[in-house]
């Protein structure tokens, strides 16, 4: 898909000169664009050109991981991530003027406002209806994303689902909605999405969101209501009803999208197998194209390779466990699970002059331990050039729809059949056996928690989980989880992030309304 941002003038100036009053030569003023159907069309593409924009940080396009992957306890910042506001996140000492949680905000506004002037604009259009009914709801499933995301990260904010044109600076002041009236909107928008989008695509449009892609996502947003902070339970229902009906028949759901697991889980990272039957729906990337490549991929990559633009930003979070002083994400993995030397590799071979390249640890307990590299995201083609990664980044697979219905399945009725046929799924894949049997409900949760991480690891999914996971008291794990590896200045607060401070300072509305222990 070729993305467009879109640059309209909002004020027009008048003036008896006559030099200014020549017509703008290189900007179209937003009463002559929105006229066609090309337009219609870019003006989606300025929604999905947010998930991984070229030039600047984007969710999906290394803020996440500095913004939020940062702060889990699989990773931390490498030598080369020198950002105070990157290293304080990733202790829990942050504060609400960090400038990476206030842009998550910003870029996530940015898209929904892009998404409701698509929503607002494109009725108005004379064009196939067909097509115009289908950018509605691409419209509708990426702003229930972008909303989607900013909910569990700072709890109730501004709902806005219409384009604002006022003139007024002090009309732009919304309120907070609470995480239930998000919520509402979020289910919504991807029911409707789900009712009307179609079920795939092919050539140039190949990568935009289907209807499967709405019900999965579904899935998972009901799963999420399900558990910490809202604790709706009922929910848990509707979380098993939507997966089985993404899932496709040989898993138990009555899916007709043709969703399967990709045999080879190296295959899943790979650029020459991306959009495939296991990628329900991605931030695309492309090589050498308008800055579109995926420049996260150079950030786990060793400084100093010949041949290799790396920085080392990005690295696994070390800490003690026993006698071994650098345990970390790599260990925890059974040595026979595929999943691992996929996910990280040990050494990085010089195209220059074919030497190896790795980070010896002086560990006693553990003989030749060395450094584990985060490598999911490398493109084998895009060496020379890391940053030109054309390797897509995975918002929802199948293997995560499998893992929504195996945990919302146990909650709502035990480990069943069904609930142990969607993990087994996932383990066999990566050469494990299957899940022991007779597992209790609380075991059986701690299995699929255990196999979210070790599946889903440098996706942006780890902060999630660790936000709404529990344990069999109910509790959230959270802290426990941070503190095990030794990232102890997390408290109740870090829940959630706090609402920046330059937005309360610009909303009034929002002045008095911080998240608890940010004030």
């Amino acid at each position: 898909m070729k993305y467009i941002s879109i640059f309209v003038i909002a004020v027009i100036l008048s003036s008896c000169k006559k030099f200014l009053e020549e017509n703008p030569q290189s900007f179209i003023s937003e009463d002559q664009f929105y006229k066609t159907q090309d337009d219609a069309i870019a003006a989606i593409n300025a929604v999905y050109f947010m998930l991984n924009s070229g030039g600047i940080q984007t969710p999906y396009n290394t803020l996440f991981n500095t913004g939020m992957n940062m702060g889990s306890d699989d990773e931390d910042p490498g030598p080369g991530a020198t950002s105070a506001d990157v290293r304080s996140l990733s202790v829990q000492s942050q504060s609400s003027s960090n400038l990476r949680i206030y842009e998550i905000w910003q870029q996530h506004y940015s898209a929904i406002k892009r998404a409701n002037v698509a929503l607002d604009k494109i009725p108005q259009i004379d064009f196939d209806e067909d097509l115009k009914n289908r950018l509605l709801h691409e419209a509708k499933f990426l702003r229930a994303l972008y909303y989607f995301n900013l909910v569990r990260l700072y709890g109730g904010v501004p709902l806005i689902t219409s384009y604002q044109t006022y003139i007024s600076p002090g009309d732009y002041a919304v309120a907070r909605s609470s995480a239930e009236e998000v919520y509402a909107q979020i289910e919504k928008d991807l029911t409707e999405a789900a009712s009307e989008l179609p079920d795939k695509y092919s050539g140039s449009d190949i990568g935009r969101a289907t209807a499967g892609a709405a019900k999965s996502l579904l899935a998972k947003v009901y799963l999420t209501e399900a558990s910490i902070p809202l604790k709706n339970t009922s929910k848990y229902a509707n979380a098993v009803k939507i997966a089985e009906e993404a899932l496709s028949p040989k898993d138990g759901g009555t899916g007709t999208y043709g969703y399967d697991l990709i045999n080879s889980y190296e295959q899943v990272f790979l650029p020459a197998y991306k959009n495939g039957i296991e990628h329900i729906f991605s931030a695309q990337f492309k090589s050498n194209s308008l800055g579109q490549g995926n420049s996260e991929a150079s950030r786990p990559i060793l400084s100093g390779v010949p041949g290799l633009r790396g920085n080392y930003a990005h690295m696994v979070r070390y800490y003690k466990n026993g006698n071994d002083n650098f345990f970390n994400i790599y260990k925890i993995y059974n040595p026979k699970d595929q999943r691992r030397d996929v996910t990280f590799v040990r050494y990085f071979t010089s195209p220059t002059n074919g030497k190896r390249y790795a980070l010896p640890l002086n560990n006693s307990a553990v003989p030749n331990d060395s450094t584990p590299f985060f490598n999911k995201l490398w493109d084998p083609d895009a060496q020379a050039v890391p940053t030109e990664s054309a390797s897509n980044v995975a918002i929802i697979r199948y293997a995560d729809l499998l893992l929504i219905h195996a945990e919302a399945e146990n909650e709502l009725n035990g480990p069943t059949a069904k609930a142990y046929k969607s993990i087994n799924r996932i383990r066999n894949r990566a050469g494990l056996p299957d899940l022991t049997s007779g597992l209790t409900k609380d075991q059986f949760r701690d299995s699929v928690y255990l196999d979210r991480r070790l599946e889903l690891v440098f996706e942006y999914q780890r902060w999630f989980d660790l936000i709404r996971q529990k344990d069999a008291s109910g509790n959230g794990t959270l802290l426990k989880n941070l503190y095990a590896v030794g990232k102890t200045n997390g408290t109740e607060k870090n829940y959630l992030y706090p609402i920046p401070q330059s937005e309360i300072d610009n909303n009034k509305l929002l002045q008095g309304h911080q998240n608890p222990g940010w004030d």
